[in-house]
């Protein structure tokens, strides 16, 4: 298993390409897709906001009833959330000229949207920056860079990652792109994440490993606790590696799934460490927990704590905070017993034990509480559950952005 430079494109057989459409920004790419040159088994997970956006309607179909998808039509800008009737035919329409531009049959092409909520998409541009995109669209890590620029919204930086492993003496590779910066609070899974495949699996087993993936990876971030209406999260597997179709969870399973996980698990660091406004990524390790989920349910805890991420971004080794995002999780523990520690780069120093503070250097923890990477590790004594979470610091920017994101 090795991480190599790619993206959307790094399996065979994909293409890709980024326009400007003009949707809503002015100065920028705003419109990417993605094809497949043969049909793909899909998956999908999507945002559990009971106010879910034209588009994420539109793919549960997709995904649940279409014996195959080969196209991902995507905006930015325009999030065509709460559009009624008029955002559903947006995506329809999106489709029907995707499909006949393409030549793939139109139940084939999902479609997603990121940005304002409530604004509705002029049809017109969408359908003539897929011109554009069906004219352009590329095999190549450039083809898959410039899809990845042109799904951002309040991204600082696009975010990639890709994998390479063996499978029946046939080289497999997983890739994908996504973005994410604020309204981050995934729960399925405004985050958009596409993962792109040479891979041949079953359709039951690519939405199996997908939805048990999520709960340790994407579902693991917060920047600042708002799910949004638009979350979604799909993987295109289009067989063209050659192996051996995976139809059962044997060795084979196991190291697709190790692939899909290292993938996810590097977009949503990604999304995290470039939370809006944020200056470090912000990590919560819980360890010797009584079970995975209570690992999980702390962990997150911590990182979703505003105070806790004010005082990261204050370098402020104010570790009662932690206690007590640790103590209003739900989870019952008991916190004479509990550890506490700062990590970064290769220094870790006992914060808090047997109820009391350690007896540590507050300037040790300021200059760890300073590095881009900051982490704690909470270590629970009560049995071998684990997990970890990511989110970031809050910020002064944070505000400025959201105060006037319309505009």
């Amino acid at each position: 298993m090795k991480k190599i430079d790619g993206g959307v494109t790094a399996a065979k057989g994909f293409e890709a390409a980024g326009t400007a459409a003009g949707i809503k920004y002015k100065d920028r790419k705003d419109m990417a897709v993605i094809y497949s040159q043969v049909p793909c088994k899909a998956a999908g997970v999507f945002t559990s906001n009971v106010v879910k956006a034209a588009p994420v309607l539109w793919d549960k179909n997709v995904v649940e009833h279409s014996p195959y998808a080969q196209a991902v039509v995507i905006n930015a800008g325009i999030a065509n959330a709460c559009t009624g009737a008029a955002g559903y035919d947006c995506c329809k329409k999106t489709a029907e000229r995707a499909a006949r531009r393409l030549d793939v049959s139109e139940d084939a092409v999902l479609v997603a949207s990121t940005g304002v909520i409530g604004m509705q998409i002029p049809v017109e541009k969408i359908t003539a920056g897929i011109e554009e995109l069906a004219r352009t669209k590329s095999e190549g890590r450039e083809a898959g860079r410039m899809a990845a620029e042109a799904i951002m919204t309040t991204d600082t930086v696009s975010k990639e990652a890709a994998v390479q492993f063996e499978i029946d003496g046939k080289t497999v590779t997983v890739g994908g792109m996504c973005k994410g910066s604020g309204m981050i609070h995934p729960d399925m899974c405004t985050m958009l994440g596409f993962v792109t495949t040479d891979a041949a699996i079953s359709k039951e087993l690519l939405q199996e490993a997908l939805r048990e993936d999520v709960k340790d990876t994407f579902n693991m971030v917060s920047v600042d606790g708002d799910t949004s209406t638009n979350d979604t999260l799909l993987v295109l597997a289009n067989g063209m590696a050659g192996n051996e179709e995976i139809a059962s969870k044997d060795e084979r399973y196991d190291r697709f799934v190790e692939a899909l996980h290292m993938v996810n698990e590097t977009l949503a660091k990604k999304m995290a460490g470039d939370g809006e406004g944020a200056t470090a990524l912000f990590e919560t390790r819980v360890i010797h927990a009584r079970t995975k989920e209570e690992a999980r349910i702390l962990s997150k805890s911590v990182i979703c704590s505003s105070l806790t991420k004010a005082a990261i971004f204050g370098h402020d080794a104010n570790w009662g905070r932690i206690l007590c995002a640790l103590g209003y999780s739900g989870v019952s523990f008991d916190p004479e017993k509990i550890e506490l520690f700062f990590e970064g780069e290769d220094k870790r120093i006992l914060i808090y034990k047997d109820g009391a503070a350690a007896d540590y250097s507050e300037e040790e923890a300021t200059k760890i509480l300073s590095l881009p990477e900051v982490r704690v590790i909470v270590d629970m004594k009560t049995g071998d559950g684990e997990a970890c979470a990511w989110g970031c610091d809050l910020t002064y920017d944070y505000v400025k952005i959201n105060a006037d994101y319309r505009s």
